[in-house]
């Protein structure tokens, strides 16, 4: 059965993490694509863009399939949060294979945030 989430794709998985509380309210949310990655595509619209790695996706690039997608408040300092991402993902030998080994990779995560700041963000 479905429930017109993103979780109806088969491997894909969803997490995320709120702050709340004096002076927080804000947030991220994780994408995880399956073993091997997923196929990725972005439009960056608005006259304040927030982004990480966006501009991999474009298909004449390298980047073919993307380890996870982080969408984040905290306006500019939260697209930080793909950091810790893919922190956790080379941890795991997924990546983009730039050496012989199984932990060289450089795993893949476009962001994007939104901005909160000032509004309990």
């Amino acid at each position: 059965m479905t429930v017109d989430a993103l979780t109806d794709v088969a491997g894909l998985l969803v997490g995320h993490a709120t702050r709340t509380g004096d002076g927080w309210l804000t947030g991220t949310t994780v994408v995880l694509a399956p073993e091997g990655g997923a196929v990725a595509g972005v439009d960056v619209r608005g006259g304040g863009p927030g982004t990480k790695e966006t501009d991999a996706l474009d298909p004449r690039n390298l980047v073919q399939k993307v380890q996870a997608v982080v969408l984040t408040g905290g306006s500019a300092y939260g697209l930080d949060a793909a950091s810790g991402v893919m922190a956790w993902l080379e941890e795991r030998g997924r990546g983009v294979r730039v050496g012989p080994g199984p932990a060289h990779v450089v795993p893949v995560v476009p962001a994007a945030c939104v901005f909160d700041l000032g509004r309990g963000g």
